[in-house]
């Protein structure tokens, strides 16, 4: 009965997801959980296996994805107004990880590998001077800096105090001295 049970709901599910009426909200959802989601757990778990195999597999796919996401970055605006874009999309992320096919992997030997290797010396002075622009910007404004992590921190602090409970609240309220009245207040 569980099995009826189960393979209804994920027909269900399946319908809902991949149906071209279906809302982009559902479809987005599913493409960050299959896209990031799922992949985050199971490098988490390829590190702490110590497994070379799999933390080998799960920075091809981050490659992969990363450079994916860079391109959608900038042809987003664009492409998402193509119908089934994000039915295309959720495939296209499901076959990166699927272990039959190895998407990732023949993105990144096809196409990423090759390019990066073309382009290595340009994009190591790019990735040097971008970073060495980044340490000047950070340097140059250091007060800046700790003045936002110190209201980071008070506000921080503020909203700790707000999420108490009533009865310390009323403790801390109960500890504050009144103001002193003045003296017209009691020539009544």
């Amino acid at each position: 009965m569980a099995l009826i049970g189960s393979g209804l709901a994920s027909e269900v599910g399946l319908r809902v997801l991949l149906s071209p009426l279906s809302s982009n909200i559902v479809l987005r959802t599913a493409c960050c959980s299959v896209g990031i989601g799922m992949p985050v757990y199971s490098t988490f778990k390829a590190i702490e296996n110590r497994d070379q195999n799999e933390q080998h597999k799960w920075l091809v796919y981050w490659a992969a994805y990363g450079s994916f996401s860079l391109v959608e970055v900038f042809t987003d605006k664009l492409i998402s107004w193509f119908p089934l874009y994000y039915h295309v999309k959720f495939a296209f992320l499901v076959w990166l990880q699927l272990p039959t096919v190895d998407g990732a992997k023949q993105i990144y030997n096809n196409h990423l590998r090759p390019f990066l290797t073309r382009h290595q010396a340009r994009l190591d002075r790019l990735v040097d001077g971008v970073y060495d622009q980044m340490v000047k910007v950070i340097r140059s404004h250091q007060g800046e800096i700790r003045f936002v992590r110190s209201m980071i921190v008070k506000l921080l602090g503020s909203s700790v105090n707000e999420v108490a409970s009533p009865s310390q609240r009323q403790g801390e309220i109960s500890n504050t001295s009144p103001e002193p009245e003045s003296e017209s207040d009691h020539e009544d």
